[in-house]
């Protein structure tokens, strides 16, 4: 499976790539989708605690992005973007056919959102979980954070209560029948932390951040690398030793 943080469609083509059938576990967690379009899972953000969230975290209304399951415009949802720079401003322009400028924000949740985005320079977004450990709604959302120092970027998300790359892939593999112990997974930032913690072989790129090469979970080569098919094929290799 690809479980990545990133919209189901912009998901896309990347997966179509790979040249075989699988799913998607796309948006943190929020929805797990196949390439055809069929739906497993979905665990939207209640409508009223984004709105709570929105009124609770105004000083950061110029980093906030809300995205919605649909395919059309208005499946990503801002004020304006004037706050928005550097490469979360060409992920935006890459978006332009989904992007609705909405103001108020709040007046877009007429549905349930998939998640609430606040995005920028590394220390606003430092700055914004703070906001969000005090705004009083920790038993209703989730927050999940990525960080790219080198563009000065960070992504924090604010998911329905129990909502994480984590869970998704525990809520698949208890559905396929898979054991934890059999479940392997590759990550490299802060919101694929819930989903190492629960698979019983986990590898972090040799590119992550060192909070997470602390954790003493498995290193393998960084992207620009191949890591990924380093780990995949350390794994296989291990299976076929001990068959």
């Amino acid at each position: 499976m690809l479980v990545t943080g990133r919209r189901h469609t912009f998901a896309l083509p990347i997966a179509l790539q790979l040249g075989f059938d699988l799913w998607v576990i796309s948006s943190n967690g929020a929805v797990t989708r196949s390439l055809s379009g069929e739906t497993f899972h979905r665990d939207l953000l209640p409508a009223e605690t984004c709105r709570e969230l929105c009124g609770a975290m105004r000083e950061f209304r110029g980093n906030t992005v809300l995205t919605f399951d649909k395919e059309a415009k208005g499946a990503v949802v801002l004020e304006h973007m004037r706050d928005l720079t550097g490469s979360i401003r060409r992920w935006l322009e890459k978006n332009m056919e989904y992007i609705e400028l909405v103001i108020p924000i709040e007046d877009s949740l007429v549905t349930d959102p998939v998640q609430a985005m606040f995005c920028g320079a590394i220390a606003r977004m430092h700055e914004a979980l703070r906001g969000l450990a005090q705004c009083g709604l920790e038993n209703k959302i989730t927050v999940l954070r990525t960080e790219y120092p080198a563009r000065d970027l960070s992504i924090v998300d604010v998911l329905n209560q129990g909502c994480s790359k984590g869970h998704a892939v525990k809520r698949w593999a208890d559905y396929r029948g898979i054991p934890r112990e059999q479940v392997m997974a590759i990550g490299d930032n802060y919101n694929d932390i819930e989903m190492l913690a629960f698979a019983g072989v986990p590898f972090i790129m040799g590119n992550a951040c060192d909070e997470l090469l602390a954790r003493g979970w498995t290193v393998t080569l960084p992207n620009h690398q191949n890591g990924v098919a380093a780990a995949i094929e350390q794994v296989l290799g291990k299976t076929r030793v001990g068959a």
